[in-house]
């Protein structure tokens, strides 16, 4: 995943072989409109990464929450849509139920082998913080979240853009008093069953569907042509307690579910995720906890290696 203009990311990627570029805008604002997405998307270009997909989300908490304001946040987010199919971005990587609250981890420095640092989530700790401020049923969540794709299906086909939805990290019935709805298999094929668009699918988040005790070469393989992109990592624990583990060395058979990918045809945009920070990796003090360079690295070469072994 990289930043909308050009810095050390952009060239670690091209030392690395890619071609493919994950953009994130960090710090712009209404980087939805054409003459914004356009620009980056020759900006990559022109430097050799065709811009395959946009993980980044307008605001939303009103369209989660059903709250007045919703159709005008709906309209942006149609008008993203419109303007990647204009540029030629292929995928929508969006979140439901992150939102109000977000994405929550309760440590960022783990030791791993070496005295690397990784993030952990423990349920139990999450919830003696105060309840977060709205009232909100699970039943109201469902009801709004088909509203918002009975609005944004259609869009999606028309631009020819593919919705990728991310499941809720982390993928607990509850957090702070407030639902998720993206947080099993079921809940995803009931998501998935609100349209059967095949614009309508998935971000597979790997670490996601492992912490919920989900088989993850099967459920590629059940989800299949609905995966849009793909989230390459994974944890050791459960959806109530987890941590976040070196590509390797979690729950999950990563050999397997790379051949699982091959078996269903995947052929989209995939890319580390989560990687524990490494020695001397303080010059980027501001970057978040899991987004650190050199583990990415390490990742994508462990990809890279995965795949050969599926060709042989």
């Amino acid at each position: 995943m990289l930043p909308p203009s050009p810095d050390r990311r952009w060239t670690l990627a091209n030392q690395l072989g890619l071609s493919t570029a994950v953009v994130r805008f960090w710090g712009e604002d209404e980087w939805w409109t054409f003459d914004s997405l356009h620009r980056t998307r020759n900006r990559f270009a022109d430097h050799g990464l065709s811009l395959e997909v946009v993980e980044d989300r307008p605001p939303m908490t009103k369209t989660v929450l059903g709250r007045e304001g919703r159709d005008e946040e709906i309209e942006t987010v149609k008008q993203l849509l419109r303007n990647m199919g204009r540029v030629g971005i292929d995928v929508y990587s969006w979140v439901w139920t992150e939102n109000p609250v977000g994405v929550i981890r309760t440590s960022d420095a783990v030791p791993l082998r070496g005295d690397s640092l990784t993030t952990a989530y423990d349920h139990e700790q999450s919830e003696r913080a105060p309840e977060y401020p709205v009232d909100v049923t699970e039943a109201e969540l469902w009801e709004n979240l088909e509203y918002f794709l009975d609005e944004i299906v259609p869009v999606a086909e028309e631009a020819g853009v593919d919705l990728a939805l991310h499941p809720d990290d982390p993928p607990v019935a509850s957090v702070r008093g407030v639902p998720r709805l993206v947080n099993s298999v079921e809940s995803v094929q009931r998501i998935l069953d609100l349209h059967e668009s095949p614009n309508h699918g998935l971000t597979f988040c790997q670490g996601n569907f492992s912490a919920m005790g989900a088989d993850v070469p099967e459920t590629i393989r059940r989800f299949g042509d609905r995966i849009h992109f793909v989230h390459f990592r994974d944890v050791e624990g459960t959806a109530e307690e987890f941590v976040e583990t070196w590509h390797e060395e979690g729950q999950t058979d990563m050999l397997a579910a790379m051949a699982a990918y091959r078996d269903v045809g995947f052929d989209g945009p995939i890319r580390p995720d989560h990687v524990p920070k490494m020695l001397g990796e303080g010059d980027r003090e501001e970057t978040q906890a899991g987004y650190t360079d050199m583990g990415r690295l390490f990742a994508v070469g462990y990809m890279k290696g995965l795949l050969e072994q599926t060709r042989s």
